[in-house]
């Protein structure tokens, strides 16, 4: 049987996904305690309180999903809901002094993580500048998936 030309491409794509499950799954390993959803959603919030349907937008997860997480990190003390002044439906999480030093704890264990697993590549700064187009073209597509939904032309 003939070998499909697209078929190391294929190969290639899976084995970059097996890989990057494989980097969630450890991640979802380093003590945090915070979940990664739970880390995701503070980091955001605490850039300045955010807007609960930006929040689930920018999280890519449904606002149920955002709304169940943000719960608990409000009965954990880490966030607390703060109604927008003017307009009682706009609801924005913010962070307590709890959940800021919540971030700070996790931000230094995934740091400690990301070092150890870096130093082992031998190009740290190719491995960082790959994940920051990664990044940059996520960002991309999501804008362009908003602004394709907001014309009308396009899904959600």
């Amino acid at each position: 049987m003939a070998e499909s030309r697209d078929e190391p491409d294929e190969q290639r794509a899976s084995q970059a996904v097996m890989i990057l499950l494989r980097l969630f799954r450890s991640l979802e390993r380093v003590d945090t305690d915070l979940t990664p959803q739970q880390y995701r959603i503070l980091k955001l919030a605490g850039a300045g309180g955010e807007r609960s349907a930006k929040l689930a937008e920018r999280l890519a997860v449904a606002k149920p999903t955002l709304t169940a997480t943000a719960d608990g990190l409000v009965a954990a003390g880490h966030a607390r809901r703060e109604t927008e002044p003017g307009d009682r439906r706009v609801v924005r999480l913010c962070l307590t002094t709890s959940g800021h030093e919540a971030v700070d704890r996790a931000d230094a264990a995934y740091g400690l993580w990301l070092d150890q697993l870096l130093a082992h590549t031998g190009e740290p700064d190719q491995v960082l500048r790959a994940l920051d187009a990664l990044n940059l073209a996520m960002d991309e597509i999501r804008r362009a998936r908003v602004a394709a939904s907001a014309a009308g032309t396009g899904p959600a």
